[in-house]
């Protein structure tokens, strides 16, 4: 039993000291067996904020990488798809002010205005809102649509307005010009292309010229000998030299067009909008983005227009325009003052400056506005009554 004891203790001593003996070494003096060290755990976290840092990176690159991949892929889409360049154009699907009903004018302020629906086509109807003078506003509550049309043949001149692309003719600043112009003494007819607000049928700008001459056409058949004058706001400018162009070529020429922040041509106002921008200097430029546009059948070449209409114009643009630059207003005006065809009209330019503020749409706000148009078209009704 003593040797059996003995024989165990020793075996005891051994194994405590083979654990207590240093690790062997290699060749090159170095530990075969690395030992953990508590400084592993600062390793650990370390490296955490490093692979975070990683990770964001390879985000935000695979995000650059989608964008630029956007960014190229758009002018190719908008070159295979014409008709995308065109809905950019007129912006008919862009209805503000939301939830209004355009049947009920009053609801926007226009207590003495009544709505129409007139139909220029087969299959196609557009709303129109029909805006008496001040001093017709009392008599006008509660009338029917015969009252109003009958109102047309009294002694007030009348304003075709046309509006611009988006939004529909109960837009916030269209309809507070036309309490501007309804109290300085002027019936207001205004309405929404087809394809706009609650008008049927599909936009384009034979379809929008042709709305336009048959409301001018609607209007003379009632208003008997009183001036008619024809307003273009923006890209309403286009269907008004359009409409006047054709009047003049059919010898029934409104007596006088008001254009309000024009442009030349709608390629000149394409590569100046501020859409273009981040594409302006985009290689191929305009066979990308101006082409479709032509092949669309969209031109609105006011800058071709003016040189064969024949009566007075007056254009109106503010400094500070962001949407339709100043200068292809001056540069219109500039056309239209040396045509021939304006040679025995008058042709006025009018700016706004850039500290008035009044941008693209809000030169109703002008206190000499009223001035400005008892001067301008005071002289055409001289003249037309001539």
């Amino acid at each position: 039993m003593r040797k059996r004891n003995e024989s165990v203790t020793v075996e005891h001593e051994r194994a405590a000291a083979a654990a207590a003996a240093p690790a062997p070494l290699d060749k090159g003096c170095s530990l075969r067996h690395s030992l953990r060290l508590p400084a592993a755990a600062d390793d650990t976290g370390m490296k955490r904020p490093l692979g975070r840092r990683y990770g964001l990176w390879f985000r935000l690159r695979k995000l650059i990488i989608w964008l630029l991949g956007v960014y190229i892929a758009i002018p190719f889409l908008v070159k295979l798809c014409p008709a995308i360049q065109a809905k950019l154009v007129f912006l008919n699907f862009v209805r503000v002010p939301y939830f209004i009903d355009l049947k009920r004018p009053q609801d926007q302020g226009l207590n003495h205005t009544c709505n129409y629906y007139l139909q220029p086509e087969e299959d196609v109807t557009i709303g129109v809102w029909h805006t008496v003078p001040a001093a017709l506003w009392k008599n006008a509550r509660g009338k029917d649509q015969l009252w109003f049309e009958d109102a047309l043949g009294s002694s007030h001149p009348v304003i075709l307005y046309l509006h611009g692309n988006a939004g529909t003719r109960g837009g916030d600043h269209r309809v507070e010009l036309y309490k501007v112009l309804s109290s300085l003494g002027y019936h207001v007819v205004t309405f929404d292309y087809r394809g706009w607000g609650d008008s049927v049928g599909s936009p384009s700008e034979r379809g929008m010229t042709y709305d336009a001459l048959h409301v001018f056409d609607w209007i003379k058949a009632r208003s008997g000998d009183n001036p008619v004058y024809i307003w273009g706001h923006s890209l309403g400018t286009g269907v008004a030299t359009n409409l006047v162009r054709r009047l003049c070529e059919r010898e029934t020429p409104p007596d006088a067009l008001i254009l309000e922040s024009p442009f030349t041509n709608i390629r000149e106002e394409a590569r100046s909008h501020p859409f273009s921008v981040i594409y302006r200097y985009f290689p191929g430029f305009d066979w990308f983005f101006l082409d479709p546009i032509t092949t669309s059948g969209i031109k609105f070449a006011n800058d071709e227009n003016v040189k064969y209409i024949s009566c007075s114009l007056l254009i109106l643009h503010a400094e500070d325009d962001p949407v339709v630059p100043f200068h292809l207003g001056k540069k219109l005006y500039n056309i239209a003052a040396t045509s021939r065809s304006f040679r025995d009209y008058k042709v006025q330019f009018v700016p706004f400056h850039t500290d008035l503020g009044y941008r693209h749409k809000y030169i109703y706000r002008s206190p000499e506005l009223p001035r400005i148009l008892r001067e301008f078209l005071g002289k055409s009704e001289q003249e037309h009554h001539h």
